[in-house]
């Protein structure tokens, strides 16, 4: 699930499909709390696999869905899904900051994405920009202190041999941030009744190598030649002990485009 990353890369949309059960669940209690009629447009914003892509096409039975990424994959898997669903629209939106619609929508959903994008005050401009006064913005990601801990066992593992020269300069690509500075920034973009708060989810996952490889170093294992990316992966999990649990903080966000606006 990508908007644009520091550095835009394709994912592995069939082992991201296999193994998110934690952010299609997440996703759901979004989608709990975005109130819809059933006959609106929205905007899946960061579509990744279209797992969650679904859930929000049930809601939809008289509505539509544009689903966007970035990820080549991404969008390949969701069309392949979508095939033949008239109300499910899909698109590759390489940049959210940058993307264009023929007409506003009713509602942005996003799950699992806005902390790929570096900045956010032009990223919830343009979201504001896309929705009709009084539509509505129920979003999650990644906030402050997000899996610091695997994090840290990472950066201590590209500290070994022989991984450390290719991490001399590396740095994360992830914009995590906290609920005030979020709330500053969506209203500063022009929107109201804004909410934004942290919430704990642990996540101990069935296919610890295959999760970490896919959701949670992509970005390290492209640092890495081929011969290297397994035994980095490996070693992190190991070094993060059995079971593997990692400790996910969600930045919820909930805002309005004021009606006249």
């Amino acid at each position: 699930m990508t908007g644009r990353p520091a550095a835009p890369r394709d994912w592995d949309a069939a082992s991201y499909d296999r193994v998110s059960a934690p952010q299609a669940e997440w996703a759901a209690a979004v989608l709990d709390r975005l109130p819809l009629a059933g006959d609106e447009t929205v905007l899946d914003a960061g579509c990744g696999s279209g797992r969650v892509t679904r859930l929000l096409a049930e809601r939809l039975p008289h509505g539509r869905v544009i689903a966007v990424d970035g990820a080549p994959s991404m969008v390949a898997l969701t069309r392949e899904t979508f095939a033949g669903d008239e109300r499910v629209e899909v698109l590759d939106a390489v940049d959210l900051v940058e993307l264009e619609l023929d007409e506003p929508v009713d509602a942005i959903f996003s799950n699992a994405v806005l902390h790929w994008i570096p900045d956010h005050p032009r990223l919830f401009a343009r979201l504001h920009a896309l929705l009709r006064p009084g539509g509505r913005l129920a979003a999650q990601c990644g906030g402050e202190g997000n899996i610091d801990r695997f994090h840290e066992v990472a950066r201590e593992v590209a500290r070994r041999e022989p991984y450390a020269e290719h991490f001399a300069d590396w740095r994360g690509p992830w914009n995590f941030r906290g609920p005030r500075e979020t709330e500053g920034a969506l209203r500063e973009a022009g929107f109201e009744a804004v909410d934004c708060g942290l919430e704990q989810r642990t996540v101990v996952p069935d296919r610890p190598l295959e999760f970490v490889t896919t959701v949670c170093l992509g970005h390290h294992l492209e640092a890495l030649p081929e011969g290297l990316r397994e035994p980095f992966a490996r070693d992190v999990v190991e070094a993060c002990g059995e079971p593997l649990r990692l400790d996910y903080r969600r930045l919820n966000i909930a805002a309005t485009r004021p009606p006249g606006a």
